[in-house]
């Protein structure tokens, strides 16, 4: 079994790190036998810290020591060869090739501490997103769901957006949001508004008793999660959303938050005209305040929720995406293809550089199959069985 084992180990190919390590091997040669044939005038030793240096870019502090150490051996062969290794120059330089190569390896024990740190942080801040953010099912009834989630702040994984999806009854609800701010208390207030959706979502009747139950929640524990400096300046806008099975309507409750696009199967886009009501947690909770939007949503529509980062993201010049433009050309494509068409483009446009997080919710209402069709498959079915 070892045997084995050892066999297909020696049969496996390189690793890309292993190869990249026949370079500094190669200098250290090339260097020596250079510094060897030129004699004692023309000194090209000292050329060998460009070895220890480059390994550090990509393997790690012991790796780059024991090139550190074949560096020094080099430069001894080459003093040897050329009769000066009793001098001391050559003292020196292997005394300055050890320096900086323990430079060097401090470096990069640093680094690679820094790595696995940010790997603990990153690991963690997926789960916190896990626990905060569930994942949304990729079915609702006759609906398909597609979300992305781009968060501004570099090695993050969640920010201040949120988005939320229940099944009530012959309906679905679903919630997209952004955080007014960043940091811990975004993330604070996105999870109190979200726990507060998945349980108001399946008691309230109606959106704007919805919306109104969403502002107690966060007119009572707001403060709680405030900063002192930015103490009743802490909002969030959201969108609620609501489409029912039986009808080719979908209704809408804004509170602050952007109106999504009604992309149609007939590369249409459409932008709503919504009328919202201020961002939950001024203080709102009278429902009459809040109105419903109604609109057509058919089958093979997709109603695409945004946050405000997607539309005031900016290239290089400073010209915003235009989200409405470009998601025209992708309005035949399924929520999952959407969403990956747009994130690219998006990605493209800034350049992978957002100044907001960005969230993303596509919703579709797949289409009603048509009965001629579904006839022809039952008696396929039967044709099938009776050949049996």
């Amino acid at each position: 079994m070892d045997s084995r084992q050892g066999r297909e180990s020696l049969g496996q190919p390189w690793q890309p790190g292993q190869l990249l390590l026949l370079i500094p091997v190669a200098l250290i040669v090339v260097i020596t036998a250079a510094d060897v044939a030129t004699g004692p005038n023309i000194v090209l030793s000292p050329l060998l810290v460009v070895a220890p240096t480059l390994t550090a870019w990509f393997a790690g502090p012991w790796t780059t020591a024991g090139i550190g150490a074949l560096a020094m051996a080099g430069e001894a062969v080459s003093s040897w060869r050329t009769g000066t290794l009793s001098s001391r120059s050559v003292l020196v330089e292997v005394i300055a090739i050890a320096v900086i190569t323990s430079l060097i390896v401090f470096l990069c024990a640093v680094r690679d501490r820094h790595a696995r740190q940010m790997a603990r942080v990153r690991s963690v801040a997926e789960a916190a997103q896990q626990v905060l953010m569930w994942p949304l099912p990729s079915r609702l009834g006759p609906l398909r769901l597609a979300c992305v989630y781009l968060a501004s702040e570099e090695e993050a994984d969640v920010g201040g957006d949120l988005y939320a999806a229940a099944r009530t009854g012959s309906a679905a609800r679903v919630m997209i949001g952004d955080v007014r701010g960043k940091g811990l208390p975004a993330l604070g207030e996105a999870a109190l508004l979200l726990g507060a959706f998945r349980e108001a979502a399946h008691q309230q009747a109606s959106l704007p008793d919805l919306a109104a139950s969403l502002e107690r929640s966060m007119t009572r524990y707001l403060p709680d999660l405030e900063p002192e400096d930015e103490a009743g300046e802490r909002f969030v806008t959201a969108l609620l959303v609501e489409i029912a099975d039986a009808e080719p309507l979908v209704r809408m409750t804004s509170c602050g938050h952007p109106a999504p696009l009604l992309l149609g199967p007939d590369n249409t886009v459409h932008v709503p005209r919504l009328h919202p009501a201020p961002p939950l947690g001024v203080g709102v909770t009278d429902p009459d305040k809040h109105a419903v939007d109604v609109l057509p949503f058919g089958p093979g529509d997709t109603l695409l929720l945004y946050t405000d980062g997607v539309i005031e993201a900016r290239d290089h010049n400073g010209v915003f995406y235009p989200l409405a433009e470009r998601a025209a050309q992708w309005t035949d494509h399924p929520p999952e293809a959407l969403l990956h068409c747009i994130e690219r483009d998006l990605l493209a446009h800034t350049g992978g550089r957002f100044g907001d997080d960005v969230a993303l919710l596509a919703i579709h209402r797949a289409p009603i199959p048509h009965p001629g069709n579904q006839l022809q498959r039952v008696q396929r079915g039967h044709a099938g069985v009776s050949g049996q």
